[in-house]
């Protein structure tokens, strides 16, 4: 290469292209550039080049030429390839002639140049002003002449994506040249491993989406950690910082956001517990209420307290107020028709304070249900008298 005494670019295209590429050396090391017009170089190579840098050019190739063996011939856009690799460049969509080079950068032709359709171009001069460098110099390149010169530098890249304009789990197969995709086909049998992965980086977009049933046991074990208890951080922060702790075991291979959205993270959240936590967060923290009848009554953690609606009739005789997690629950005692008629936290200072008054009003309107005078010491019922006794 040095003793070729062209730029090392130069000398490596014309180790391996030959004699052949004497010409383009010769015009990139003199820095030749195209006519007004156009950024297409083959017209200088043709021999369109000015009369007063005709002769010298000449005599530059010959001089190339005698130093470099004979090779097969070669496109002049893949022998540029061969000097420039980090400077192919694969048209973007849209009507402008803009385009990504293989060093990762962006480059734009100048608009009406006759090679703006072109799909792939080596660029062998570039005005590095702006964000999006010009293009002044520029060879068009097939694809199968690419791969030739360059096939050593072509790598396949498998990869699981999210596509969030989709919603969905991306598989693909790719054969990259550094930063072009000059090959994009499906990624039929990806490993579950990728899936997942991709499938949590969506989840991280879309945020967790928990149902009432996994907001309710999210909302128990936070009052239990309040309290004092040793529970998991269920925050959002939290398990958004952990998916591949407590999700990734539970989402399979869903692959788009309505999968992720039907399914229910109960389980998921219930499991980050022990067993022995899982117990006292039942004792201490109880996701029902037994009513002294036997009926299971949900309690509502989406308040600033716990709370439970409830008969007014169905907790006669309860002396010991309800509590959760060491905190006394909101009791919204329900008439016989369903209507609130008081909230307490106290049982036993409302059926001996308020509830005389509350027995005098409701009398009245619900004669057929019992008001006892000392609600303490009455049976809890749900039962109303029957009609004319």
């Amino acid at each position: 290469m040095a003793d070729l005494a062209v730029h090392p670019r130069l000398a490596h295209m014309l180790l391996i292209a030959g004699r052949g590429a004497a010409a383009l050396a010769a015009l990139l090391s003199e820095g030749e550039r195209p006519a007004p017009g156009s950024v297409d170089l083959i017209p200088l190579i043709e021999g369109r080049v000015r009369p007063e840098a005709r002769e010298r050019l000449r005599q530059e190739a010959r001089r190339l030429a005698a130093l470099v063996p004979e090779r097969p011939a070669m496109a002049p856009g893949a022998m540029a390839a061969l000097a420039y690799p980090d400077r192919i460049g694969l048209r973007r969509e849209g009507e402008a002639a803009r385009y990504l080079l293989s060093g990762g950068r962006g480059a734009a032709m100048p608009p009406g140049d006759p090679m703006e359709r072109e799909a792939l171009i080596v660029v062998t001069d570039l005005d590095d002003a702006g964000e999006e460098a010009r293009i002044r110099a520029a060879l068009a390149v097939e694809e199968d002449a690419l791969r030739a010169a360059l096939g050593d530098r072509l790598t396949l890249v498998e990869c699981a994506l999210w596509d969030q304009r989709a919603g969905r789990v991306r598989t693909r197969r790719q054969e990259r040249l550094g930063a072009l995709i000059l090959a994009d086909r499906p990624w039929e049998d990806a490993p579950e491993e990728a899936v997942a992965a991709a499938m949590l980086d969506g989840v991280r977009t879309m945020g967790l989406r928990l149902s009432e049933a996994a907001e309710r046991f999210r909302a128990r074990v936070a009052i239990g950690r309040e309290a004092g208890m040793d529970l998991p951080d269920l925050s959002d922060a939290a398990l958004m910082a952990r998916l591949e702790d407590w999700l990734r075991p539970w989402i399979g291979r869903l692959r788009t956001a309505e999968g992720f959205r039907r399914l229910d993270l109960l389980p998921a959240l219930e499991a980050m517990l022990d067993h022995g936590q899982r117990q006292r967060l039942d004792q201490e923290v109880p996701a029902i209420f037994v009513t002294p009848l036997g009926r299971r009554v949900p309690v509502d953690y989406g308040g600033e307290m716990p709370g439970i609606e409830i008969r007014l009739q169905e907790m006669l005789g309860v002396t010991d107020h309800p509590r959760a997690a060491g905190r006394p629950l909101r009791i919204t005692l329900l008439s016989p028709g369903g209507r609130p008629i008081a909230v307490t936290t106290d049982l036993p200072g409302f059926w001996r304070t308020a509830y005389p008054e509350v027995r005098k009003e409701m009398r009245g309107r619900y004669p057929r249900h019992p008001w006892p005078e000392r609600p303490w010491e009455a049976e809890p019922t749900l039962r109303a008298k029957p009609r004319g006794a």
